[in-house]
């Protein structure tokens, strides 16, 4: 059966992001080294960051109110304003940090746009994730563009039958096993993990044994080639 559709994820497959939150994470424990060990603080701020999922979704909006909440947990509920300041100016600094695109990308997405509708799927705020996508001088590129706040297995399900022919003619590509591969072959597409050198905690899960649908490849410049082969198959 034909491939039609390429999924793309964005943060960490298409641009750096990652690195971006762990600077972000080593300035807060700085900032709040009088109230604990660097563990204890992480520890504190990843067990409200997942809390607040739910409620605030992914995206450096949500993690900086993560910051403030567990400032305030750790300062006993009285953070000194000069904490908030620098925590809400380290949020500011993140949502305008520049877009660098991972090396090979743009090669990579030019040669797929030749031949395949791409789609990116992504997680995370919405303004921010139209700017860096803006910024990022890709978005001709695409024949759609869809911000998610999960991706699970229906999520594929309806996307690749919107934007495309279904999920079984159907690439998602991505760094994150949980998010953009598992999900995607539940769906019926193929599953592609391209891996980032660091993952956030949230997203990292087992790899599938044995299935016929999912590759990992060391980076994106070898994914054309190999939806190629998987076309002619």
């Amino acid at each position: 059966m034909p491939i039609t559709t390429v999924g793309l994820d964005a943060d960490d497959t298409l641009w750096h992001n990652e690195t971006i939150f762990r600077l972000t994470h080593a300035r807060f424990v700085d900032l709040l080294d009088d109230h604990g060990d660097a563990e204890v603080i992480e520890a504190r701020l990843a067990e409200t960051e997942q809390r607040n999922l739910r409620l605030y979704g992914y995206g450096v909006k949500g993690f900086t109110l993560s910051m403030i909440e567990t400032a305030m947990e750790l300062c006993d509920g009285g953070a000194p304003p000069e904490v908030v300041r620098e925590i809400l100016a380290a949020g500011r600094e993140m949502l305008a940090h520049p877009v660098e695109t991972l090396p090979g990308v743009n090669e990579a997405l030019a040669a797929l746009s030749e031949k395949y509708r791409l789609v990116l799927i992504t997680k995370g705020d919405l303004l921010d994730q139209e700017r860096k996508l803006a910024a990022s001088g890709l978005g001709d590129l695409f024949a759609a563009v869809e911000i998610v706040s999960e991706k699970d297995r229906g999520t594929y399900e309806r996307i690749f039958a919107r934007h495309g022919t279904g999920a079984d003619q159907a690439v998602m590509a991505g760094n994150s096993m949980k998010s953009d591969v598992l999900p995607a072959l539940a769906a019926g597409a193929y599953g592609v993990h391209i891996p980032y050198h660091v993952t956030w905690a949230h997203e990292l899960a087992d790899a599938p044994q044995d299935h016929d649908r999912y590759v990992a490849l060391e980076n994106i410049d070898a994914l054309p080639a190999w939806i190629e082969r998987m076309d002619q198959s």
